[in-house]
C-alpha cells in the first residue's frame, strides 16, 4: 500500500486520508516530497516544515509504517521501484492524473481514490491563517 504527498501542515484531513488508505492493505508506505520538490510544486514560502520534520511527524502516526523522501516532482520512479499492490490518492484526483497509476494497474495492482472531507485541506488552512 502506497500513497504520497507533501504533508507540510499535517491536519485532520491528512489523518483521515492516511487511515482510509491504510485500510486497503497491511502496510502503508508514504512517499514524501522533499523540500526541493515541495518548493517547485507549491507557492513560496513552502515548505513551512523541513522534510525531516514532516517525515518524523508522519512516522509517528499509527497508520504509517514507513516514509520515503523523494526528490522528483512526482513519485513515479519510486512507485515503479516499489511496485505496490495498492496505490491510494485523494479523490480530488482522477486516476489518469495519478503518478504511477498506470504502472500499478499494469502490474495487477489496484488504484484507490480516498474520499476527502470538505474544508480539510492545507490550502484552506493556510488561507485561514493568512486572513487572521
Amino acid at each position: 500500500m502506497f500513497t504520497n504527498g507533501v504533508f507540510d501542515l499535517l491536519h485532520r484531513g491528512h489523518v483521515v486520508s492516511l487511515k482510509a488508505a491504510r485500510a486497503h492493505g497491511d502496510m502503508l508506505v508514504v512517499g514524501l516530497n522533499s523540500d526541493s520538490s515541495t518548493r517547485r510544486l507549491k507557492d513560496w514560502p513552502r515548505p513551512y516544515q523541513t522534510e525531516s520534520d514532516r517525515a518524523a511527524i508522519l512516522c509517528s502516526l499509527r497508520y504509517v509504517d514507513a516514509v520515503i523522501i523523494f526528490e522528483e516532482d512526482t513519485p513515479e520512479a519510486l512507485i515503479q521501484a516499489l511496485s505496490p499492490d495498492v496505490l491510494a490518492k485523494g479523490a480530488d484526483y482522477s486516476e489518469s492524473e495519478i503518478a504511477g497509476a498506470r504502472h500499478v494497474r499494469a502490474s495487477g495492482g489496484e488504484v484507490v481514490l480516498v474520499e476527502l472531507e470538505a474544508g480539510l485541506s492545507s490550502s484552506d488552512l493556510v488561507s485561514r491563517i493568512r486572513s487572521e
